[in-house]
């Protein structure tokens, strides 16, 4: 894929929006251990950053945090802030990429039928990277696969696992929780829930499938798949209707239990935060799990990055601190 060097400098705004800040901005990290780690998602490699406080004893159990990012975001900039914070306050905390974005190794596609395999299942073929797609079924996969390392870590109680997760990612992180009974706290922020799909986007993600699986267009979207209005701004990524279906995450907060934080901005630009993040508390609310809802007032969406950070940033630590810190 090439691009002008209009859309370079459009892909390096995106990221910037995406991931404000990328200075660390945060508290002194003298007292933080931060290790690269590598997580395994279906047999790929993906890239994780985990933090620890230093000087913790072999059967030291704390409880933990996962990031998961949103649109093109990566494990740098709002992770990097955010971790100090919780490692400060007792956490373990994780953020990682999901496959095919960042620094993880990418899912492949074979443009030419493969070659029978030798006696170890191993092939030589010609190969192109899946990359920068935004692909529910498998970042739902990716976020379970970091679940998996969490608990398997020796400084983490399994028992008190949080996910949280922002814009895109805060509906991964709804899906999830209602989905994988690890998940013990959640907070989703400015969190895209699918809110507002109607019947036609259904019809026409499943007459995608169909032109897909018949490869009557691209079986995964590397010319196709491109977002429009606001979302134009992300020159490098696409979307697969296709990989959505069945991942509802409304749906899913039907069968949270675990106690969840949702942080909105009021002047909300990328979608109706009525019909997303205040329809899930609802939800919850009606069901009696523990659930707050916050609105941060004279917010856009991005700007929960940078002057809302510190506001949202306190209230997700505080519900994490209530309760993941408390021992079961």
């Amino acid at each position: 894929m090439s691009y002008t060097i209009l859309q370079l400098a459009v892909v390096a705004f995106a990221a910037f929006i995406a991931a404000p800040l990328q200075a660390q901005i945060a508290p002194s990290s003298d007292n933080i251990e931060k290790r690269d780690v590598v997580i395994w998602s279906d047999g790929v490699r993906m890239a994780g950053d985990l933090y620890l406080p230093k000087g913790l004893k072999p059967d030291e159990k704390l409880p933990a945090v996962l990031f998961c990012a949103g649109t093109s975001g990566t494990k740098k900039g709002t992770p990097e802030r955010l971790a100090p914070r919780f490692v400060q306050a007792g956490f373990v905390f994780l953020a990682f990429d999901y496959r095919g974005w960042g620094e993880s190794d990418s899912r492949l596609m074979t443009p030419d039928k493969q070659p029978k395999p030798d006696a170890k299942s191993e092939v030589t073929v010609r190969a192109r990277a899946i990359r920068w797609q935004m692909d529910f079924a498998d970042q739902a996969m990716d976020i379970r696969a970091a679940i998996s390392f969490l608990a398997g870590e020796p400084n983490v109680d399994p028992q008190r696992i949080g996910i949280m997760g922002s814009s895109y990612g805060g509906g991964l992180v709804t899906w999830t929780a209602g989905n994988d009974p690890r998940v013990k706290c959640v907070a989703a922020q400015v969190a895209g829930m699918g809110g507002g799909r109607g019947p036609a986007a259904e019809r026409y993600a499943y007459g995608l499938a169909t032109k897909q699986a018949r490869a009557e267009t691209e079986p995964v979207p590397f010319e196709t798949g491109k977002m429009g209005g606001l979302m134009a701004l992300y020159v490098h990524m696409r979307v697969n209707p296709v990989k959505s279906i069945g991942y509802n995450a409304i749906e899913a907060a039907g069968r949270i239990s675990a106690p969840m934080i949702i942080i909105d901005a009021e002047k909300e630009e990328l979608m109706d935060r009525h019909q997303n993040g205040e329809r899930v508390a609802e939800i919850l609310k009606k069901r009696g799990v523990p659930v707050a809802y916050h609105v941060l007032k004279g917010m856009t969406h991005y700007g929960i990055y940078r002057e809302g950070f510190e506001e949202a940033t306190h209230l997700e630590l505080e519900w994490f601190t209530q309760h993941l810190k408390k021992q079961p």
